[in-house]
């Protein structure tokens, strides 16, 4: 949603603009309205138009006149679709200098009422966007905020304001409904990064702490405006509030800003973005004195390992986010080779994308069939096989299954499950992917992608399946849930009630959720 946060910061704004100064400088005088015309064309010559589910209209409000048609012609010529004048077709509105209230009071002015999915965004994300050649992801720091007035009427605006009597939120993710509309996000970017650097250092307490709060501000269906609205809202202590208290006063967080700052943090970023490096590795470089990856490739006495050399020979493929065209795509790969030899089994794509995401870091997939044990133990090392044959197998890391039947599930909230799985890294041909194929135009037709598979026994699918759809902090919650409150121990491998001391058989996720006495969360509601 267009007003989770604020807009970036007038002196980051500064540097995003682009260069001729005479076009970054604003008109003066007064200006005639412009009335709206629906389906308005485009005066300008036209262009090839590559993004044709995203349409522009850039505000000229506080820009200025040459410097909106410098932008829009620009844009334009990069393959994006800018109306001359607002119409029902606009998705996007494009602002600088301007607030997410200003915006809608400008539409107000001109008695226009949009729909609750147009994007207000500043104009760093179309410079940003323009720099990539297509539309980069919208995070808190494009989306204009729009500071409500709770006594107004609901119909004044599009920002979901608080209800009068707010329904008790549950502690726990598996009781909340979390879909990808963050309304919250200049406050949950800020405590996933204090989380990771609680991460980095191996904080397990403030890890958690940070993760909680920021899981349960993306649940919200309303902007976090004044630290009134955080009254009654479980997970948010005193270190939380302060963080919160500070962003709602100055617009960042002072301690998130060190933490971007801070060499240790920027460097354990960078080298847990290798595939295959931990934290250990990490900690390692660090105390060596390396701050780069050149550095690093470069140094002779150090030693890889082989998902650590796979990692730095397709770095550049596989830092770079995978879209659901190349995920299906990827998925297309899997159920040729899974359905050569074993065609009864049921292929599921899980992860970040069965839950809606459009970006990922890798694709997982969960595989089970009704056939033989022997059948099962015996399909990953000949699809692995097939795939080398094939020249589409860069990399591997076959794991065996350690999975024994009836054991009790592990009191971990965060143990890996004991299934056999297999770490890849495929070839996936540009051919074979709908859209996104810039690597072409350097003469590389193919992009490494991250992939993992993991097969499960049929009739622990459903609790593979629940547990390797995630997310990370839902799947902690859930377990979590079941051990304080249900007196019950859940992993990815099965449920076990310790007060009836048996093992309880489920044939779906729904029937899961029913054992646990929750009403069931569909997967694209579990993005805690």
């Amino acid at each position: 949603m267009f007003l989770a946060s604020v807009g970036a910061p007038e002196s980051q704004r500064q540097h995003q603009r682009l260069p001729m100064d005479p076009l970054c400088t604003a008109s003066s005088g007064p200006r005639k309205k412009r009335p709206k015309q629906v389906g308005a064309s485009m005066a300008s010559p036209p262009h090839d138009i590559k993004f044709q589910n995203l349409v522009l209209f850039i505000l000229e409000k506080k820009m200025g006149t040459t410097r909106r048609n410098f932008l829009m012609e620009l844009a334009r010529r990069k393959g994006f679709r800018v109306e001359n004048e607002l119409s029902d077709s606009v998705t996007h509105i494009v602002a600088e200098n301007n607030s997410g209230s200003e915006v809608l009071k400008w539409l107000q002015v001109q008695n226009i009422r949009a729909s609750s999915e147009l994007e207000l965004l500043d104009v760093s994300w179309l410079i940003e966007s323009m720099g990539a050649g297509k539309p980069v992801e919208i995070t808190g720091k494009h989306q204009l905020v729009v500071k409500t007035d709770y006594s107004a009427t609901p119909n004044a605006g599009f920002q979901k304001t608080p209800p009068l009597a707010v329904k008790k939120i549950s502690q726990y993710a598996c009781q909340r409904k979390t879909t990808l509309n963050n309304y919250n996000h200049i406050f949950t970017d800020a405590f996933e990064i204090l989380a990771e650097n609680s991460e980095f250092k191996e904080n397990e307490v403030s890890y958690v702490t940070f993760m909680r709060a920021a899981s349960v501000l993306k649940s919200l269906p309303f902007t976090i405006i004044s630290m009134k609205d955080t009254q009654g809202i479980p997970c948010l202590g005193d270190k939380v509030k302060c963080v919160i208290e500070e962003i709602i006063e100055d617009g960042e967080s002072s301690e998130v800003k060190a933490v971007l700052n801070d060499e240790r943090y920027q460097s354990f970023k960078l080298f847990t973005s290798v595939f295959g490096v931990g934290l250990k590795t990490s900690e390692k470089w660090f105390r060596m004195g390396f701050r780069s990856l050149s550095k690093i490739t470069s140094d002779k006495t150090l030693k890889f390992t082989k998902m650590q050399k796979a990692g730095f020979l397709y770095y550049e493929d596989l830092v770079s986010c995978v879209t659901r065209a190349e995920a299906e795509a990827v998925g297309v790969l899997v159920k040729e080779a899974v359905w050569a030899f074993l065609p009864d089994a049921f292929i599921t794509m899980t992860g970040g994308f069965r839950r809606g995401k459009k970006i990922g870091h890798d694709v997982d997939f969960l595989i089970t069939s009704p056939g033989s044990a022997e059948d099962e133990e015996q399909l990953l090392p000949k699809v692995i096989n097939l795939w080398e044959k094939k020249g589409l197998l860069l990399y591997y890391d076959l794991v065996e299954s350690t999975f024994e039947k009836f054991k009790l599930p592990s009191r971990q909230v965060d143990t890996l499950d004991h299934f056999q799985k297999c770490f890849l890294i495929l070839k996936l041909h540009h051919q074979r992917v709908d859209s996104g194929r810039s690597n072409q135009q350097e003469g590389k037709t193919w992009k490494a992608i991250r992939v993992d598979l993991v097969m499960c026994p049929y009739e622990n699918r459903a609790f593979a399946l629940l547990g390797w759809t995630g997310s990370r902090q839902f799947e902690r919650d859930i377990r979590r849930y079941a051990t304080h409150e249900r007196k019950m121990m859940l992993d990815n491998h099965a449920l076990y009630d310790k007060t009836k001391r048996v093992f309880l058989k489920a044939e779906s996720e729904e029937e899961i959720f029913a054992h646990l006495g929750l009403d069931y969360i569909e997967p694209w509601e579990r993005n805690a």
